[in-house]
């Protein structure tokens, strides 16, 4: 997908590409990608046609499932005026994807490990990706994630006050 051979990428997976700060899974993979691989950049990369998505926008008992599917519902909550203007049903659920794509990404820019190396070096930078699976084609959404901090920097920044 990416050109990249094998070890030079280091990936995380999971069911509609959570950041769920309580996640000790992804909180470890983090912590370990910025702090031990020293890594340049995060990429946050959804897909379009995602079953998790289409399962926040049709909700439905699904078990165990309905616990890790609240973040994503939540992102539609948080949307809804936008998502419920769409009339298409097709263009509402892929604009899902990429709000999901952005409110992971603020996910990421969130936790600690990435604000402490942001301070000391300037990275990791972060980027939202959807892969379109109908086409093959991966589409950068452009997100500027400085900015998107700076729009909730007063309630999330660590920064040390001594600083």
């Amino acid at each position: 997908m990416m050109g990249m051979n094998p070890g030079e990428v280091f990936v995380h997976r999971n069911i509609a590409n959570q950041i769920i700060p309580t996640d000790a899974n992804v909180g470890s993979v983090i912590q370990y990608a910025v702090e031990h691989l020293k890594i340049k950049y995060i990429i946050v990369c959804g897909h379009y046609e995602c079953g998790g998505v289409k399962a926040a926008l049709n909700p439905s008992d699904l078990g165990q499932l309905n616990n890790w599917l609240q973040t994503l519902r939540d992102v539609y909550r948080l949307h809804k005026v936008e998502l419920d203007a769409q009339k298409d049903e097709q263009t509402r659920f892929d604009r899902l994807v990429e709000l999901n794509v952005l409110e992971q990404c603020n996910n990421v820019i969130k936790s600690t490990h990435v604000q402490l190396s942001w301070y000391k070096t300037g990275f990791p930078k972060v980027f939202g990706w959807v892969l379109d699976v109908r086409t093959g084609s991966l589409k950068d959404l452009g997100l500027n994630m400085e900015t998107e901090f700076t729009k909730i920097r007063k309630i999330y920044d660590l920064r040390p006050l001594s600083e």
